[in-house]
């Protein structure tokens, strides 16, 4: 009886252990990745104020427009030259949305005198999209120019990040 016993339980255990083999079923996953084109930003116009004219005693500004109108407030005035919003141009995959970053301020300087500008905003709405793989957008902002302005041709640059979203 012993041993019948043993064959018995070690069939039972046989059974048991092999039991999870004869109902198991594998399957191979695909897997896939695809590697956007790197997002890129160029200027194809830089900005320009044109001329304006400085009150030797009130400070003003010059706000240029992304249309490339051009105001003066307090003690700016126009005297020329063709005004012209920022122009960039951005590439990267098809359809994809990106983001625009502009700065808070940037300087312009001549010589040792200097002016700001800030207020700085775009044309290409809240979630530009890259149509075709490219979108173009321009850069309007504000000339603040101190009372008794020093006279001179003043430049400076700024910076501009597009990401995508």
């Amino acid at each position: 009886m012993n041993i019948t016993l043993k064959i018995a339980s070690a069939l039972a255990l046989a059974t048991v252990a092999f039991s999870g083999v004869a109902n198991a079923a594998n399957v191979t996953g695909d897997a896939s990745a695809t590697i956007a084109t790197p997002i890129a930003i160029s200027q194809t116009t830089p900005m320009s104020f044109g001329t304006v004219t400085a009150s030797t005693t009130t400070a003003g500004t010059a706000v240029l427009t992304t249309t490339n109108g051009l105001t003066t407030t307090g003690g700016a005035g126009t005297l020329g030259g063709t005004p012209s919003a920022a122009a960039f141009s951005v590439t990267g995959s098809t359809g994809a949305t990106y983001s625009i970053t502009l700065p808070t301020t940037a300087t312009l300087a001549s010589g040792g005198s200097s002016m700001t500008v800030s207020g700085f905003n775009h044309s290409a709405g809240l979630t530009p999209t890259l149509a075709g793989g490219s979108a173009t957008f321009k850069v309007g902002a504000t000339l603040n120019i101190g009372a008794g302005q020093v006279a001179g041709a003043y430049s400076g640059t700024y910076a501009i990040t597009a990401n995508y979203n």
